[in-house]
């Protein structure tokens, strides 16, 4: 254990990660600041890119997908690359999205991907996210003070709230309350206002926004002995962290170490930026061409590569012991999960879990092997999407936790300095 570092450092470094990044947009800034500080030169896709060997460089598309990589001293032994996903679940705000009734001003919601509706009601909310001006200049916008909510109703109208559960019409019963309007006031102009004003330009320049719904309170350690995480976001932004912790302390290696932390994973990966869209093969593409690399040696280097889709994993909770498959209750502190479905949809065979398994033995943590129970349905991964589309081995790994898609998850403080351990093993290798 004593290559891996302070347990408790790596889970309050992600804290301040999380807590930096409360949209994909900001968890590509917060990457990028990270990266600028190794030393990662940034590439545009619309520049020619020169690429020297031994380079770090980095590049951004849609403002919230990045690849980073280091170039390998051989490019034909092929890539190491480990993917995750900068979106999570949860309320994003429609473009006009502003409502005047009752003498309040309410922000009309859209659900994104498959958030626990219920755990973003009497919460401290707030919006974060980005807007573009008449320029087309993108700029960045966060609220750090609490500014919407979602308030509950009332037991006394609500009954049968704890047999039956707290249910919201995603219509209805979603807006979220902003503030009172005074007589005359015009709900759409306070909202352009509001943002204009957070964006530091006039509310005539304000074209368009994406706003992401965000919980303002802090991510803390907790338990007995501090040895649980609490925090928003933790699915998938605890592999983001993982992944550019391991890529920035990567010595030089025989193969290009790369990582690739995609938008839109939630809803599908179905878009320019995401894992289903050419992002990442035309990144591999512009490697090898400035490479030099004929298409015999591309595709050479390809069989020499591995894939590490890094998404967090389900850990057994002890109050729900009918959800799990009996043999494969994985624990929150048990380390990194190798994570198995026959059909696919995790990319994990017994060649790469063996595989990922001898990184773990090798830095010294401990594993487990996770399967979905067989009467429920199992999620996905961007896994089996990247290893269809570049033909590579791949393996579906993550860190357990608890109540994935709340508004407020919990994971296990060891875990994220094993993930980074195995991870920084498998650049290595």
């Amino acid at each position: 254990m004593s290559a891996i570092r302070s347990e408790r450092n790596a889970a309050l470094e992600l804290i301040d990660f999380i807590d930096a990044s409360p949209s994909p947009w900001h968890t590509v800034a917060s990457a990028e600041v990270r990266l600028q500080a190794a030393g990662y030169i940034r590439l545009e896709e619309g520049e020619r890119w020169q690429l020297n060997a031994g380079g770090r460089y980095y590049v951004v598309r849609g403002g919230a997908s990045m690849i980073a990589f280091a170039l390998g001293q051989q490019a034909e032994a092929g890539y190491r690359i480990i993917g995750a996903h900068t979106d999570s679940p949860g309320l994003r705000l429609k473009p006009k999205a502003s409502i005047a009734c009752d003498g309040l001003m309410r922000l009309a919601v859209e659900v994104y991907g498959g958030p626990i509706l219920a755990s973003f009601s009497d919460r401290d909310l707030s919006l974060a996210g980005r807007v573009v001006l008449r320029n087309q200049q993108t700029r960045l916008v966060r609220f750090e003070h609490p500014l919407l909510r979602l308030p509950n109703l009332a037991i006394h109208m609500n009954r049968e709230v704890n047999e039956q559960g707290l249910k919201f019409n995603k219509q209805t019963e979603l807006p979220l309350i902003l503030g009172q309007l005074g007589e005359g006031e015009d709900a759409e102009a306070n909202l352009r206002q509001l943002l204009a004003s957070a964006a530091g330009c006039d509310a005539a320049d304000l074209l368009s926004f994406e706003m992401n719904v965000y919980d303002v309170q802090k991510g803390c350690l907790w338990g007995a002995n501090e040895e649980f995480i609490a925090d928003s976001q933790l699915d998938n932004l605890a592999s983001c962290h993982a992944a550019l912790s391991a890529l920035i302390a990567a010595v030089q290696t025989k193969a290009t170490c790369m990582i690739a932390l995609f938008d839109h994973e939630e809803v599908g990966s179905e878009s320019a930026a995401g894992a289903g869209g050419s992002f990442l093969s035309d990144v591999l593409s512009r490697i090898s061409f400035s490479a030099e690399l004929d298409e015999e040696d591309r595709v050479r280097a390809l069989s020499q590569s591995l894939f590490i889709s890094a998404d967090m994993a389900h850990a057994y909770n002890p109050n729900f012991p009918a959800a799990y498959e009996p043999a494969h209750k994985v624990l929150v502190n048990g380390g990194p999960v190798i994570k198995t479905n026959v059909n696919q949809r995790y990319a994990t065979n017994a060649e790469t879990a063996a595989r990922f398994m001898g990184f773990c033995e090798t830095a010294g943590v401990p594993y487990q092997q996770y399967a979905h129970r067989g009467d429920l349905g199992c999620g996905s991964t961007i896994g089996p999407k990247v290893a269809s589309q570049l033909g590579i081995a791949s393996v579906d790994v993550g860190s357990p936790m608890w109540a994935m898609h709340s508004a407020r998850e919990s994971a296990g403080a060891n875990d994220h300095a094993y993930m980074i351990a195995a991870l920084s093993t498998a650049f290595g290798s």
